[in-house]
């Protein structure tokens, strides 16, 4: 193995180790000493990887960006169906989250209290960025599908977000008991019954 492969592999396996505490530890915060002690090394082999714990924590929000934004591209290239569409959009988000807890921490900003303010920053813009995305799906349909919602696109987009915003939140509140994709299909059909005029 190489040395470059090497130290990515190192910095996976600090990130796996960091993501895995997030979950095992519900609450709780994050020191590098017990960070260190979880990978088996020392803190300053953990500083030559990254050179803050923020570093750390935006390694695993790099991950969450590009996992989610992958994917919805392939969503949004195989599905022209607008409501179709945003419903894969949010159930990936929903599945993600359902599958890895311990990062889904930081997606709530539960793991990000005490943390820099630019670790919020760049989660609010994730959520932004998913919203905005809805938001280009749902003005896409009038286009396509001679579909608009029923109230604003902006509104409407924001209401899907919340939904699913809000399922996140109940799940890291029961300490992963609660799933966030438990009885989504229901809700959904529930949510979007007249979401088109």
């Amino acid at each position: 193995m190489t040395k470059s492969n090497n130290k990515t592999s190192r910095r996976q396996q600090i990130l796996q180790a960091l993501a895995h505490m997030l979950e095992a530890s519900p609450g709780a915060r994050i020191t590098t000493a017990a960070l260190a002690r979880e990978v088996g090394v020392s803190e300053a082999a953990l500083y030559r990887h990254f050179p803050s714990k923020s570093k750390m924590f935006e390694g695993l929000i790099e991950f969450i960006e590009e996992t989610l934004f992958s994917r919805i591209n392939l969503i949004l290239s195989e599905q022209p169906n607008a409501l179709a569409a945003c419903d894969k959009i949010l159930y990936l988000l929903l599945t993600f989250t359902e599958r890895n807890p311990g990062i889904t921490r930081i997606l709530t900003g539960d793991a990000l209290a005490g943390e820099t303010d630019r670790l919020r920053a760049r989660v609010a813009q994730l959520y932004d960025r998913l919203e905005t995305q809805l938001k280009q799906v749902l003005r896409e349909a009038e286009v396509r599908e001679g579909l608009r919602p029923s109230i604003t696109v902006g509104a409407a987009a924001n209401l899907l977000m919340a939904t699913a915003e809000g399922r996140i939140a109940q799940f890291v509140r029961s300490e992963f008991k609660r799933s966030p994709t438990e009885n989504w299909q229901d809700q959904w059909m529930v949510l979007t019954q007249g979401f088109f005029r």
